[in-house]
Formats: structure tokens, sequence, C-alpha cells
């Protein structure tokens, strides 16, 4: 059986569909077979396994894990090397649940002790572990039962395939995990700290996939935490490690790999991207990752046609990824970006194509580069970016729609060119269908856009968002448990209630409901922020000409404002003394009953204990108000 099945996968269908593996499963569990002959269908099991995703789910099927774990209590180490590499293959299937190496808690410390007992065993436990730690759980359960000393060692076997796989062990374990990393930096294997090791495994005449292993490493224990930005072996060894990998020379692969590397070790550090940006001529060697598939005259080959076309997708998202964490702050670097050959014309194609990673990619890039006012206003505009953008804010996945409507902010600010026929386009609609998200990202970015939205704008405008937002969802937003969410709605209500006429008209017809909110949240239990800028739309609201009669007649109001001037925050302070100001300018109509009702209520008083006040600026507000008693 096992030469009739190897390197053929028919044969191997043909004997799953004609009933061997229960047959051969039960020869191996039976307790008169010979060690021989349990050995021999845990090969013929494995090679099976080789073959197609469906042989191994019909091995799956008839529970195959539970046996072979079970052949790991043998004494007999060739049966136990050939369980663990029938389990190796199975589990480095796509179509293996991860959790099957979990479910029994006997199992992750017994495949410890087994570490020691062989080349074979270390290199297939190795790689079973990194193809089952997924995510932060996984990873507890490894760390806890002594991962990190067990495996450390391995990294100066005589194997290549066994530092190859430890290495890759130590990637899954530190990424995101900080306390995996933190444990990492100070771990000593013949003398030598972990990070050192790691530096001398990604130097160039190492194998390419042997640097690129410890170059995460090293890039997932900075991005944890454990190593400085500024280290040297950041930034003199794995930053210029990743970008060698991103050259024409490397596979497609591993241009893949380097690029979307580098770009999570660079992401929230602009020294890295200053750094990253003039190395190697980084910006434009990524131009080239959009030349595949080359043109088909030069493929004469079918099978290289196919291997370009398949890793198209994931060059141009790497690219895109790596543009998008480059431009992330700085100016220069964004110009350099844009002013590659065809750029925008590229990412404005990634926004329309098949594959959803990259149209998150290319929106990712586009967002990176919208935080740029002269972008704004130059290259956004001359490529109409906004059209392709509104497109994609249709019917997208949630991912895509939290980074594009972020995008739509920037677009909506009032410099930007893009503004007016965004609006002429539907967007109030579709971002007051934002804020109903459950996802609060999606509510946030719905409720910022429009706030940049109604800044500066014209009553029709205005008109427009209170219309499609309807009131009931702008008090919901109010009360939104997500504080982003309503420091956004509060600054959308601030910007609303801007320019006296637009003022007066929108509390002539919402004016009820509107001081109903403000009273709520200050009585509310909210954090200075939201207070303050709770006081500053009552203070815009007091500088309406018909408007200020809302508050001048609500005593309960005015009492608030009172208390907020004699409050221990200075901002809260100055926000009450606007309303104050702005309730007994003298120009304005009825402006004396106005100041006598105030002073009746004691404000006189502490604006004249306020002009002691030794904040300059509190002082000088509370010395103005005052003259205008005295006026």
């Amino acid at each position: 059986m096992k030469n009739a099945v190897i390197g053929n996968n028919k044969q191997k269908a043909n004997l799953i569909v004609l009933g061997a593996v229960p047959r051969l499963l039960y020869l191996l569990q039976q307790e008169t077979s010979s060690t021989e002959l349990k050995t021999e269908c845990a090969v013929v099991l494995g090679s099976l396994a080789m073959g197609t995703e469906n042989n191994v789910k019909s091995l799956l099927d008839c529970h195959i894990i539970p046996a072979l774990l079970q052949g790991l209590l043998s004494p007999d180490l060739k049966f136990i090397e050939a369980c663990l590499r029938c389990l190796r293959t199975i589990f480095t299937s796509p179509v293996t649940p991860e959790e099957l190496l979990y479910t029994d808690a006997t199992v992750i410390p017994h495949l410890m002790a087994l570490l020691s007992r062989s080349r074979y065993t270390q290199e297939y436990i190795c790689q079973i572990f990194s193809h089952c730690c997924k995510g932060p759980d996984h990873q507890t359960i490894l760390f806890n039962h002594g991962a990190v000393q067990n495996i450390a060692h391995l990294l100066t076997s005589l194997s290549y395939k066994v530092r190859m796989q430890a290495l890759k062990c130590f990637s899954v374990l530190a990424f995101e995990n900080p306390q995996v990393s933190m444990t990492l930096v100070n771990v000593l294997v013949d003398g030598e700290l972990l990070p050192q090791i790691f530096v001398k495994m990604l130097q160039r005449d190492k194998p390419i996939e042997m640097q690129l292993t410890s170059a995460k490493c090293l890039t997932y224990m900075c991005r944890a935490g454990a190593i400085r930005t500024d280290d040297n072996c950041i930034v003199l060894k794995t930053l210029p490690c990743l970008v060698r990998m991103c050259s024409k020379e490397r596979l497609l692969e591993e241009r893949v790999e380097g690029a979307e590397t580098l770009a999570y070790l660079i992401e929230p550090d602009v020294e890295l991207q200053r750094i990253a940006s003039i190395t190697d001529h980084l910006i434009a060697m990524l131009a080239d990752y959009f030349k595949y598939p080359s043109s088909v005259s030069a493929i004469t080959d079918i099978k290289r046609l196919d291997h370009d076309l398949k890793h198209a997708h994931e060059l141009r998202q790497a690219a895109f990824k790596l543009y998008a964490s480059l431009g992330a702050n700085d100016e220069d670097i964004r110009k350099k970006i844009i002013e590659t050959e065809n750029m925008m014309d590229r990412i404005v194609t990634g926004l329309s194509e098949s594959s959803v990673k990259v149209r998150l990619a290319a929106v990712r890039c586009l967002h990176s580069l919208s935080r740029s006012v002269q972008q704004l206003r130059t290259s956004f505009q001359d490529h109409a970016v906004w059209k392709p953008l509104m497109k994609v804010l249709q019917n997208a996945p949630d991912e895509i729609l939290v980074v594009a409507s972020s995008m739509l902010c920037n677009l909506l600010l009032e410099f930007s060119p893009s503004k007016e026929p965004i609006l002429e386009s539907g967007a109030v609609e579709l971002l007051c269908g934002l804020t109903q998200s459950e996802n609060p990202a999606l509510r946030v970015n719905g409720i910022w856009a429009l706030m940049n939205m109604a800044f500066q704008a014209e009553q029709k405008i205005k008109a427009d968002i209170l219309r499609s937002l309807s009131t009931e969802q702008l008090f919901r937003l109010l009360s939104d448990s997500d504080l982003n969410v309503l420091m956004k709605t509060l600054g959308l209500l601030r910007n609303l209630l801007s320019t006296r006429p637009h003022i007066d008209k929108i509390m002539s017809t919402h004016g009820k409901q509107i001081m109903q909110a403000v009273t709520l949240i200050l009585e509310g239990e909210h954090n200075i922020e939201v207070k303050e800028q709770t006081l500053c739309i009552l203070a815009n609201i007091a500088d309406g000409t018909t408007a200020k009669e809302l508050i001048m007649t609500n005593d309960d109001i005015l009492q608030k404002i009172k208390y907020y001037m004699g409050h221990s925050h200075v901002k809260l302070q100055l926000a009450a003394m606007f309303c104050i100001s702005n309730l007994i300018w003298n120009e304005e109509e009825g402006s004396q009953e106005r100041q006598d009702k105030l002073r009746d209520m004691g404000i006189v008083d502490i604006l004249h204990k306020l002009s002691q006040s030794p904040d300059s600026n509190l002082c000088d507000k509370a010395k103005t108000a005052l003259q205008q008693y005295l006026a």
C-alpha cells in the first residue's frame, strides 16, 4: 500500500474510497499489533494525508487525530516520529481546525516533553505549534507550558529544519503579545540573548526564509513594546533586511511577505517611516509591484503566468499597505508616493478590484495620503478620487467601510474641493445611514463626516443634515454609550448652531429638544471635555438673536451656567463665561433686562470674584463682561 500511494493522488483517493482508513486506524490502535505494523500504518496514513484537502477531510472524519495523539504515548521512538509526521501533515492543512490540538489538556505538556527525544520530534512538534498557534489564547497556553524555555535552545540545533521551525514558533508566539515578547528579550541561549541570535539569523549569508522569519520575530517584539524603535537591531538590521526583501531579485512571495512585515514594523513610528522611505529607493521599488503579470508576450511559460496571476493581487495589496504606512505622518513622503509613476491611477483602480483584500489595502493607502491638506487640494481633486470612493461606500464589508468613511471625513473638510461634488452625490443620506450602524467605529465616522460637512456650511446643507438625520436619531446619538460618538455629535450640533440666522432658524424649529438634550448632558456623569463642548453649544445659542430667549426663560439652565462659572476646572469656567458674555452684550436688543435678571441671580458677584482669578484668560473675560454692566 505504501509503495502504491507515494506521489500518486489517484491511488490515495482510491484507497480512501475502498475504506482503508478505518482499517489502518484499527490496526494502529490494536494492543496486539506489533510496533513495526503500527509504524507502517502511521506512515501510510501520513502519505494519504499528503494528498488533496479532501483526503485530509476523510481522515479527520475517521477521528485520526485522537488515534495519533494516543500513539504518542508509546515508548517506541520510530512509531512516535511516524505519528508526529502524520499529525504535522494534517495540522498544516488549511481544512484542519487548530482547536483539535487543544481539546485534551494533556497533549501540549506531553508534546513539550517529547521535544528532547530526537531532531525529528523537534522539527515536527515546532511545526505543529507554529501552525496551531492562532491568537492570544493559544499563545498563552503554549507560553504557560514552557514553550519559550523548551524551544529556545533549538535555535542552535545542528539541523537547519529544526532551527527554522523553532524560529517560526517564536514569530507566532510573539505576534501582538507583550507578555511573550518581554520574556524573549531576556532569554539566554549559550550565553547569548535571543535578540542577538535573531540578528545573526537575518544576515545576508543566511537563507532568505531564515532572514525573513527572524526579521518578523524582531518586528513583532518591537511592536509589542519589548524592543525600542530606535534600537540598533531594528534601525540597522531589521528594517534594512525587510527593505532588501522588497527588491526585484526576490521571489514574488518573499516580496509580499517583506513588504507586509515592513508595513507593520513602521506603522506607528514616524522616524522609522522616514528611514525606510530613503532606504534603497524603496518608494520607487514598490512601484514595480504593480507590473505583474508581466506582458503576455514575454511569458511563454504557462506555469509562470499562473504563478504571477496568483501573486499579482497579493503584491498590490502589500504595496498599498506599505505605502499607507510610509505616508502615515510625513508630508514629504506622501508627496514622493503620489509623484511615483501613475500612483494615483493605480490606487483608484485598486478601489474597484474584485479582491476585498486589495480594495481594503487601496482604501487604507488613500486614507493615509488624504491626511495631507496639499494633496486633498491637488492630486485628490485632479483624479476625482471622491467618485470611486462613494462607490466603495455603497455596499462594502464593514472593515472597508470603516476606513473609507474615515477618509470621507477628510474629503469633507472645509478646504477640500471635493466637498461640493460629494454633497451632490447623496453623501448626507449615506452618512446618516452609517450613524445607525451596530459598529461603533462606523457610527463615529458617520457623525464625524457630518460634523465636518456642517462646518461653516450654508443653511440649506444644515437643513438637509437635520432632516436626513432626524431629531430622534440625533438624541439617540447624544445618549450613545461610545464616548467618541457623543463628542462628535456635540461637535455636529455646535457646527449646526453657528452664525446667527442659522442659530435662530434651527432653535425656532428644534429649540425645545435641543435644550432638553443640553440639560440632560450637563446633569449626567460626563467628563470635562463633554461638558465643555455642551457649554460651548449653549454659548452659540446665547449668540442667537431670538434663540437667546430659550436660555433666559429657562431658570434651570441659568442656574447650571452659574454653577459652572464657579467650577474647579478652568475650561468649564471659561465656557460658562462665554454664555454669560453673549447674553449680556450691550449693543443687542433687550440686553438691559437680561443684565438685570443675571445680576439678581448673583452673576455680577461671581464676575468680580473671577476678575481676581490667577488664570489670565479667565480674568480678562470676567473684566470684559463687567465692562458691559458699566457701559
